[in-house]
């Protein structure tokens, strides 16, 4: 594996883990991203870091980090529709239109940072 993947790697899973502390230290952030019908609201944004965390730090373990990329490939395309639905809300969850517009296409490319480490950095 090149230090490139290595460093991609290292730096999706920090992001992961920031991410998922983030839901504890700011859960009501993301209450607006929970779909109404979903129970239990507040539970699924702190089940959800939970997750982000989880997966972040098995990238790091050398012998689970395809399972990680491939969890946070999943979580990823799965928190998808919710960024499109927000891209054409008329209060967008993320606070305005102009940033649901951003946020769409970082889902993408961290879709594609997913796939791409798991097939390039966990070989």
């Amino acid at each position: 594996m090149s230090l490139f993947w290595k460093i991609l790697k290292i730096l999706l899973a920090i992001f992961m883990v920031y991410a998922g502390v983030q839901h504890f230290l700011k859960p009501t952030l993301f209450l607006p991203f929970v779909p109404d019908f979903l129970p239990l609201t507040m539970v699924m944004v702190y089940l959800s870091g939970v997750l982000e965390i989880v997966l972040g730090v098995l990238l790091l373990l050398p012998k689970f980090a395809k399972w990680g990329a491939t969890g946070i490939l999943g979580l990823m395309v799965i928190f998808l529709p919710i960024h499109i639905w927000d891209v054409f809300s008329d209060q967008p969850a993320i606070g305005s239109t102009e940033a649901a517009m951003i946020r769409l296409p970082i889902q993408f490319v961290i879709i594609g940072l997913a796939w791409a480490v798991r097939k390039y950095a966990t070989a």
